[in-house]
């Protein structure tokens, strides 16, 4: 199943009470446009004719890029400020698009994120960007409450996919947020008025349009590293291999 139309409009009444009503295989699918899951088996290996690159681990092929990007053009200042992890001058720039219901976003973010915060962010040799690219309300709403969390972003991101199975496809999507929310410090109140913010779902949908139209990205997780796009979630072993010889 493909995704919303980028135009389809939510009212604010509908993105916060459509939560419950949304079927769990609509979402399933939210990874690729397509209707084809995005998956790491996807990325092809490299060109054996592509030069030769510094010893990676024999079993990791280098994942092959599906092509490039403008870094001028992709780090230009969108509707919504980026939400970055790492230092400004790190030789090697990490943009992600991803959607909070997308369970290859999950994947990633659960199984590689924590060694390639530790292995290269937290290290100083790269910056790590999450941009929104929300495929349904569920997923708006996710990334909206991640926003108006504020400073604590990343940690309302990383509760949100690992906690993903409680309140994707349930039958009360709404409840079922406004719950984990609550462990993040939102009141009834706050939830609401952050899911009835029209102007940060309008940014949120920006983000979303400009990832499409600008940079074609049509399906989630989708990287941009150092300008090269690679699609699908990755294994911290596949991202060390793209990374290291950019060090």
């Amino acid at each position: 199943m493909s995704r919303p139309p980028f135009g389809q409009s939510f009212s604010r009444r509908n993105v916060l009470t459509s939560l419950a009503a949304i079927p769990a295989v609509a979402l399933l699918a939210a990874c690729s446009d397509s209707g084809e899951e995005a998956k790491a088996a996807d990325v092809k290996p490299a060109n054996p004719a592509t030069p030769a690159k510094p010893a990676t681990p024999a079993a990791v092929q280098v994942p092959e890029a599906q092509g490039t990007v403008d870094m001028t053009e992709l780090m230009k200042p969108g509707a919504l400020p980026d939400k970055q992890l790492g230092k400004d001058d790190a030789k090697v720039t990490i943009v992600e698009y991803a959607s909070m219901t997308c369970p290859h976003c999950a994947h990633f973010a659960e199984t590689t994120f924590p060694d390639l915060k530790a292995k290269y962010i937290d290290t100083g040799k790269a910056r790590y960007i999450l941009r929104e690219f929300p495929f349904d309300p569920s997923a708006e709403a996710g990334f909206m409450l991640a926003r108006c969390a504020k400073d604590n972003y990343f940690p309302m991101v990383d509760v949100l996919f690992r906690q993903q199975a409680n309140w994707v496809g349930v039958s009360n999507t709404k409840e079922a947020l406004l719950q984990i929310s609550k462990l993040a410090g939102f009141t009834q109140e706050s939830f609401e008025a952050c899911l009835t913010d029209q102007k940060l779902l309008d940014d949120v949908r920006s983000v979303q349009k400009r990832g499409a139209n600008e940079f074609k990205v049509d399906s989630t997780p989708t990287f941009f590293i150092n300008g090269k796009t690679y699609k699908g979630a990755m294994s911290i072993e596949e991202m060390s291999a793209i990374i290291d010889p950019l060090l």
